[in-house]
């Protein structure tokens, strides 16, 4: 039975190897939570170890996010670093792997007022867009796994003492990255052949849409022209170097059209957007747009998501998720979309990925918008996917068949 060290180590070796896949002589900027300094040091010193060139540390305190929504003048909610963005586009621009520990508390900044909240994060998006868009078509490697914080755990495990809560959660970061195994790093090529296997076959059908039927939801998602369809790892624009984004990753995905998406969603988990929980929502979409959205907790903050441009009010990508997923098999709400989005299929709200769409990093944005991509500052997923979830595809001919049946797949 391996030791948390151990464990904690073959995190770091995943998201090196399997993640970032990081190759000699390639610099690393590496961030996270001042909790996780030590996933982040040995992380570095794995690094270093494989090659790496340089490693930039970024510590984060979502606490100083609070302070500044909470206190912060009026007319500075809206002032971004600047200086730090450009240098940041700098390094991505120069290929540089990007590896994210991410870990925070869910419910934080609900003591802040969503209005103020939603400047920042519209300013800080605006200022960032290039930086994001580098991200979002891959043109550097980018992972993002997880550290068990304090607060984190304690929401996950309201019944358990604060030790007790945050060894249960590293039990199953552990459980749903592999890193509790002998060989990590051999049970994740066996397991993006699995999700390789099943893109493959959604890839050979050309489904022209998909009918998607479950408690609250009644949606019809018109897929983009030349979409195609991606699972656990991509290629990176600038070297073509396989890399994992996210550790975990359960989920086979491709971009919807921005202008086909028609009927009704329910949301089946709570989302955590910018550490304020939004509970039991429903959209209603007509010609790809929402026009109506209720939630019986964080209305206003879903409503202020939905007005961040025009983009955030369609989604950018369709996410199959299998109800057999170990994430969700574990019966845990993770209040976490890393893994509560591996755990059931969903969409997001707002940009979509320019590998779901054929040569899609190679094209124009306006050429792409004409097949149906979305552009937006956002890009937010939440789950709709449960047990009852069925989905067809619908073929050009006008046919149907079965993808997933009761929430897994069908063929």
């Amino acid at each position: 039975m391996l030791t948390f060290e151990q464990k904690l180590s073959n995190l770091a070796t995943l998201a090196l190897r399997i993640g970032v896949n990081l190759q000699p002589g390639q610099r690393l900027i590496l961030s996270g939570p001042l909790e996780a300094a030590d996933l982040l040091r040995e992380i570095a010193k794995q690094a270093y170890g494989l090659g790496s060139e340089l490693v930039t540390v970024q510590y984060g305190d979502q606490e100083q996010e609070l302070i500044r929504a909470q206190h912060a003048a009026e007319d500075t909610l809206e002032a971004v670093d600047l200086e730090r963005t450009a240098m940041m586009k700098a390094k991505m621009e120069r290929g540089d792997a990007l590896l994210r520990v991410a870990g925070s508390d869910p419910g934080l900044m609900a003591a802040a007022d969503p209005q103020r909240v939603a400047t920042i994060s519209r300013a800080e998006r605006t200022a960032n867009r290039e930086v994001g868009a580098l991200v979002q078509r891959s043109f550097m490697p980018w992972t993002i796994v997880a550290y068990a914080v304090p607060a984190w755990a304690r929401k996950v495990f309201p019944d358990l003492d604060e030790a007790s809560a945050v060894a249960k959660l590293w039990d199953a970061i552990f459980a749903a990255t592999r890193a509790d195994q002998a060989d990590p790093v051999a049970a994740w090529e066996e397991h993006l052949a699995s999700l390789k296997r099943a893109r493959d076959h959604l890839n050979s059908r050309g489904f022209k849409a998909l009918r998607l039927k479950a408690e609250g939801t009644d949606l019809r998602v018109g897929l983009a022209d030349g979409h195609v369809w991606e699972s656990g790892g991509l290629h990176t624009e600038h070297r073509g170097t396989f890399f994992v984004p996210n550790m975990p990753t359960e989920e086979v995905f491709t971009a919807p059209h921005a202008r086909r998406v028609d009927g009704v969603i329910a949301s089946s988990k709570p989302l955590s957007y910018q550490g304020q929980l939004i509970d039991r929502f429903s959209l209603t979409f007509e010609d790809g747009r929402v026009v109506s959205a209720k939630a019986e907790a964080g209305e206003d903050v879903l409503l202020k998501l939905l007005d961040m441009d025009e983009g955030a009010r369609r989604i950018g990508e369709i996410a199959l998720v299998p109800e057999s997923s170990p994430i969700n098999r574990s019966g845990l709400l993770f209040y976490n979309t890393l893994f509560d989005e591996n755990a059931a299929s969903h969409v997001a709200l707002g940009r979509a990925y320019e590998t779901t769409l054929r040569d899609g990093t190679k094209r124009p944005l306006d050429e792409l918008k004409a097949d149906g991509f979305n552009d937006s500052l956002v890009h937010v997923d939440f789950m709709f996917g449960t047990a009852a979830l069925d989905v067809d595809g619908e073929l050009e001919d006008g046919s149907a068949e079965k993808v997933m049946r009761g929430g897994d797949w069908a063929f």
